[in-house]
């Protein structure tokens, strides 16, 4: 992948920004500074640059985005990945993998929430 742009520069990344910004209201910028963080590192595992990721999940059928089954299970299957290397605890795990599900989600690509953390040596 080549550099990646700044995610501020992607639609898809405006796209979800904007539906938290509405479910949560204006004063999210701190957290958003962290998801952006968080995605930026998911898109450098992935080797794909935002819009990609969502391109990759959806196809047009009949004039209407569908989504894309494979592309779906692949990015499910990739973030449990990327989830499971982040170095941490269970929960920091689990918030990053959930942060780029929401980036997917709020931009129709509709997941389940997956491992929520990592393995069960961390339990207990």
């Amino acid at each position: 992948m080549t550099d990646l742009q700044p995610l501020m520069d992607y639609a898809t990344v405006q796209t979800w920004l904007d539906d938290l910004r509405r479910h949560w209201g204006d004063d999210t910028d701190g957290v958003n500074a962290e998801r952006l963080d968080i995605l930026e590192a998911f898109c450098r595992f992935a080797d794909k640059d935002p819009d990609s990721v969502i391109d990759e999940c959806l196809r047009v059928k009949d004039g209407e985005k569908v989504v894309r089954a494979k592309g779906r299970r692949r990015y499910a299957d990739l973030i449990t990945q990327f989830q499971a290397q982040v170095e941490g605890s269970r929960l920091k795990r689990g918030k990053w993998g959930n942060t780029v599900r929401s980036f997917l989600i709020h931009n129709g690509i509709l997941l389940q929430a997956g491992l929520q953390g990592g393995d069960s040596a961390d339990e207990g």
